[in-house]
């Protein structure tokens, strides 16, 4: 616990550090002014760009000053990034409160994290009392595969006739079914209805593989919610773990599962001191398992009903992009009603650009681009943005012809790297060495070690009483013994209790004289080891590494993060939903049209279609001064059986009907000719020989 100041004077009924929020955001910072006897449960409706961060920020620090302790207050959010920026924000503003404050707000607040890295903590503490053993693993999505896989093989599923799902898929289903908690039959009806023929399968898959989880004592990412919310459902262990937190203040709200949304209600079930922000016109996360009836229903779940707040002025965007955004998520059948507005008066209305095809599409977003960079608006403030990863083809073909740099989000993850994940399996294979897949990864890195020693290894250690594996003795090849010992005695030293990261920085030492006979770019991997170093400083412990990097790594490895290494100014390419979050002076959207937005492949239902509608919104509030919205009209479809090779036509997105149409500008590219525009075949081919001639002077 952290020391609490002296009681300070009696605050003001709206204090000075407080004179920067708007009237809504003073409000919901005020909300429960009495920090020791915290208010009843609050809903915050955030709009885009109103300042939820900051309206947080702001009622955490008045918390503070009202006496709350720091080590009594959860900060949730969806990645370790928004909660250190959050506890940076309310260091500032406490700072702003007294000296005092400021220094009680410095010492950090201890329990600010992830749903999954608060659970686990907590799952290590009440361990003993779950039946989990306090060192157990923590694996990540491809680690989980691969048990999945070997469980689905020892089972001998991939062994029928029938093609049974991949391992990925299986993992996909299994998680959807936790996370969801519906009925694996309604989960395969739903989301995989081409795998509803192996329900009885599945279920023995399922079964198969939380009996190795257990018996390997690893969790997966989704054990850590399930566990926690089937800890708290026993009501003494609820009271406790719920006792500890006077509050509870949960970011983006409207992005939680149902599971996570039981365990906040097992733990605060009269709402007291419990705060929820978020918009649920920014619910676009459903394939993750988010269901925005967790934000639609939150207010009736107590008696008295939870007290609405709502932020609706937006500080981002100019008042036309606004206007049309508002008019677009105002056809949705269910929602909180608001319509963002803002002082940022603008001549500009967004843009509907009407192009022949997606290459008349890619040649106009570039020439755009262009222009307003010669304005004054480098690539860096500028943003494509696309309903799914494949709509940039075009434009990435463009792009690299023209010699414009781009980036894309979505590389190589972090963990994602072999080098990352070697190190970390042994780590996690000496903390458990029970752990089947980490030690299967980790004892094959040894010359002259293959799969069928490293089975054989693993079952002995799984046989012997626990403590009593002995490494040195196992049988390996003479030729690979004397690198065995002393990957054994490695091994060892890593499961002791040795202050950290010094095991680490052993380990990486070690395996970085083995990188060269493993990859032959050894030396561009090397400054990801380095990397992995630094970044175990700011760990105090190895559970708290292996957890925290598991749950939420780093976005891309250093040599394949995708940023231009000779320019400082490039072009962002972004998927609508890796935008979340993010703004920019100006944004064009691709394929705004039917079929690509709403797709195809989530029209199925209403609630698929709405939340449709959803990500058009998301897509449209990013942009501060400048939205262009592409509509193609045409695309030309490759390999369609029966068909063959055809133009599609389509339409403007069913999201903006024509009563609509006002918010907008319209205009067409390129602009009308003077001559009888070439057939395709002749127009697509001067283009090419154009291209090919000024390639002779690049």
């Amino acid at each position: 616990m952290h020391p609490l100041p002296s009681p300070p004077a009696a605050l003001p009924a709206c204090p000075s550090y407080l004179d920067k929020l708007n009237d809504a955001q003073r409000a919901a910072a005020l909300h429960g002014a009495d920090a020791r006897e915290p208010g009843g449960p609050l809903l915050v409706i955030a709009g885009a760009g109103s300042g939820k961060t900051n309206t947080l920020a702001h009622r955490v620090a008045h918390l503070l000053a009202g006496g709350a302790d720091p080590g009594r207050i959860l900060l949730l959010t969806f990645s370790r990034r928004a909660a250190d920026e959050m506890v940076r924000r309310v260091q500032r503003v406490a700072a702003r409160v007294s000296p005092a404050h400021g220094r009680l707000a410095a010492g950090g607040f201890a329990w600010a994290g992830t749903f999954h890295s608060v659970g686990a903590r907590l799952l290590r503490e009440f361990a003993g009392r779950i039946g989990l053993d306090p060192a157990f693993t923590i694996h990540d999505r491809e680690d989980s595969a691969d048990l999945m896989n070997l469980v689905r093989h020892e089972l001998g599923l991939s062994a029928k006739g029938k093609r049974f799902p991949l391992k990925g898929t299986c993992l996909a289903i299994y998680s959807a079914a936790v996370n969801t908690r519906a009925p694996l039959g309604e989960v395969l009806l739903g989301s995989f209805p081409w795998c509803a023929g192996w329900e009885g399968d599945l279920k023995a898959l399922f079964r198969a593989y939380v009996q190795a989880k257990q018996a390997q004592q690893v969790l997966d990412y989704d054990d850590l919610l399930l566990y926690w919310a089937q800890m708290v459902a026993e009501p003494g262990l609820a009271r406790e773990v719920g006792g500890r937190f006077t509050h509870v203040l949960v970011d983006e709200y409207q992005d939680t599962n149902r599971l996570q949304a039981a365990i906040l209600r097992a733990m605060k079930p009269d709402g007291q001191g419990l705060t929820v922000v978020g918009d649920d016109a920014q619910s676009i996360y459903s394939f993750r398992g988010a269901d925005i009836r967790n934000i639609l229903d939150f207010p009736g779940l107590f008696d008295p009903p939870a007290r609405q707040l709502t932020l609706d002025r937006n500080y981002r965007s100019s008042q036309p992009i606004l206007a049309a955004a508002n008019g677009v998520i105002g056809q949705a059948r269910e929602r909180y009603a608001k319509d963002l507005w803002t002082d940022r008066v603008s001549a500009a209305r967004p843009r509907l650009i009407t192009v022949r095809d997606e290459t008349d599409q890619a040649a106009c977003v570039v020439e755009q681009t262009l222009a307003r960079r010669e304005e004054g608006i480098k690539l860096t403030q500028q943003v494509v943005l696309f309903r799914a990863a494949h709509h940039s083809a075009r434009l990435e073909i463009e792009l690299t012809r023209r010699h414009i740099p781009f980036v894309k989000f979505g590389g190589l993850k972090f963990l994602e790297a072999a080098h990352i994940k070697d190190l970390l399996a042994v780590l996690r294979w000496a903390q458990n060495p029970r752990d089947r897949v980490s030690g299967f990864r980790a004892i094959q890195l040894l010359p002259g070690v293959g799969p069928k020693i490293a089975g054989r290894i693993l079952d002995n250690i799984q046989a012997a009483p626990p403590g009593c594996a002995l490494l040195p003795e196992q049988p390996v090849p003479e030729g690979a013994r004397p690198g065995w010992l002393e990957f054994a005695s490695l091994v060892g030293d890593l499961g002791s209790s040795e202050s950290w990261p010094a095991p680490l920085e052993r380990l990486a030492a070690w395996y970085e004289t083995r990188m060269e006979g493993l990859y032959e770019d050894h030396a561009v991997r090397q400054g990801d080891i380095q990397q992995l170093t630094l970044i175990a400083l700011t760990y105090p412990s190895r559970e708290r590494f292996l957890t925290e990097l598991t749950l939420d790594p780093p976005d891309a490895t250093s040599n394949e993060a995708g940023k231009p290494l000779l320019d400082d100014d490039y072009l962002i390419l972004s998927t609508i939903h890796s935008a979340k979050g993010r703004e920019w002076p100006a944004v064009s959207l691709l394929n705004t049209v039917d079929g690509c937005l709403p797709s195809d492949l989530a029209t199925g239902s209403e609630r698929e279609i709405e939340e449709e509608m959803r990500l058009l919104y998301v897509a449209m509030t990013r942009a501060k001064d400048h939205l262009d919205l592409y509509i193609p009209q045409r695309f030309y479809v490759s390999g369609q059986s029966g068909t063959g090779d055809r133009h599609v036509y389509a339409s403007r997105s069913r999201f903006i009907p024509n009563r609509l149409l006002t918010h907008f500008e319209q205009i067409s590219w390129p602009v009308a000719e003077t001559q009888t525009p070439a057939r395709d075949e002749t127009r697509q081919a001067a283009v090419d020989l154009a291209a090919k001639m000024r390639s002779m002077w690049d």
